[in-house]
């Protein structure tokens, strides 16, 4: 199991699962409306994502790694998709999924480590935060004692935009982890816990062990969290992301249909695409599509698609124009997608102006990324955002 002996208690007390001293449970919760957070690691190339191909700029910027025009998918008369999303034309044709252009941040930083940072904080580019954005909502507005955690990352170790919170929960890795099996080999270690005596020490991580005294707490804590083997129809495709969205769908099956968490967080690595982009990312963007498509399915199957708003992000986007190795280099703004039974489908935002780059040849922002967390908490939440973000920020209309 890929968790340290200090992420585990950090897991198991500090700002982990909080097992002896659960927040209170609110009157009337915001939070049986569930959030599902999907992170692009690496920064993912909005321009080759929605491709605007009716401007002459690009075919310019772009003269071997471009898409040709008959290539897209077309959803306006300026843009189309990349053919890889097109498992995602359902749910554009049916109004329930949203692209936003343009998302960055003013001053943006081009170091991976610093920009994930300043979007997981939802910070300014010149300060700095401790918690993750989502850990200080839920400390200004916890969610219900009664469910099994405030929210579960899947897909990578980090805990992101979840740092510093007290419930929080991170089931699996990166790279070649399964989701899946890494929540199952979880919840099998956490019941083992629970049997005094029928534990074998070789397969019990030391974190776990060290945690012995609130054995009892970890096992249901785990029972709760994972079904696998829940029995669902819904077909999830291979690959590492379909796993992770896999074992999202079996987390939230455990549930029951007043929810158990208020967040999910599901992660897609491998968007630093600085050599031989077309392939990389054709391969990635299908894993999304599919995964998305997925997961929609998944949800309608649970009985929770008209109460999840599912929304992509990631550190940054790439340069406007192609470099020497087929590739792109660190850019700025970039698209992202929301999608939910909620969700106004159209675009939003504003396409990118090929002809007005910054002196580095990138990008500049139309939409604040924290109007987009703006819009999570004042429109899907109904709470107020400028204490957690710090500033106000305008919302968006994609959600009805």
């Amino acid at each position: 199991m890929s968790m340290n002996r200090r992420r585990f208690l950090q897991f198991a007390g500090g700002s982990g699962l909080a097992l002896l001293a659960p927040p209170k449970a609110l009157a009337a919760s915001p939070y049986q409306r569930l959030l599902i957070l999907v992170e692009l690691k690496g920064g993912n190339d909005g321009l080759n994502t929605l491709v605007p191909y009716a401007d002459p700029g690009y075919a310019r910027l772009r003269p071997t790694i471009g898409l040709a025009r008959d290539a897209v998918l077309p959803v306006s008369e300026q843009a189309g998709f990349h053919p890889a999303l097109e498992p995602l034309l359902p749910l554009w044709r049916d109004g329930s999924l949203a692209v936003l252009q343009g998302v960055g941040y003013p001053q943006p930083n081009l170091s991976h480590f610093r920009s994930i940072d300043i979007w997981d904080t939802a910070s300014a580019s010149s300060d700095y935060l401790d918690a993750g954005w989502l850990a200080r909502v839920f400390a200004q507005s916890p969610p219900p004692a009664n469910f099994a955690a405030d929210a579960v990352a899947l897909g990578s170790s980090d805990m992101g935009p979840l740092a510093g919170g007290r419930r929080m929960v991170v089931l699996g890795g990166g790279g070649n982890s399964a989701g899946g099996d890494m929540a199952a080999k979880f919840s099998r270690q956490a019941r083992s816990l629970g049997q005094s005596g029928s534990a074998d020490d070789k397969e019990i991580p030391a974190a776990l062990r060290h945690v012995h005294a609130v054995e009892g707490d970890v096992r249901r804590a785990g029972e709760r969290l994972v079904s696998v083997g829940a029995g669902l129809r819904t077909t999830f495709p291979d690959g590492n992301f379909g796993r992770t969205v896999r074992a999202g769908c079996e987390v939230l099956a455990g549930q029951g249909t007043q929810g158990g968490i208020a967040a999910l967080r599901l992660t897609l690595s491998g968007f630093d695409t600085h050599q031989n982009q077309p392939g990389i990312h054709a391969a990635l963007l299908k894993q999304l599509g599919e995964g998305l498509a997925a997961l929609r399915s998944g949800l309608e199957e649970l009985g929770l698609w008209q109460q999840t708003l599912v929304v992509t992000y990631a550190e940054f986007g790439r340069r406007a124009a192609e470099n020497r190795s087929r590739g792109t280099d660190h850019g700025t703004a970039s698209v992202h997608f929301a999608m939910g039974g909620a969700v106004r489908g159209g675009l939003y935002g504003q396409a990118p102006k090929l002809d007005q780059l910054d002196g580095n040849g990138n990008l500049s922002f139309a939409v604040d990324f924290r109007s987009v967390y703006a819009t999570v908490l004042e429109r899907w939440w109904q709470m107020e955002s400028r204490e957690v973000l710090r500033g106000r920020f305008p919302t968006l209309n994609f959600l009805a």
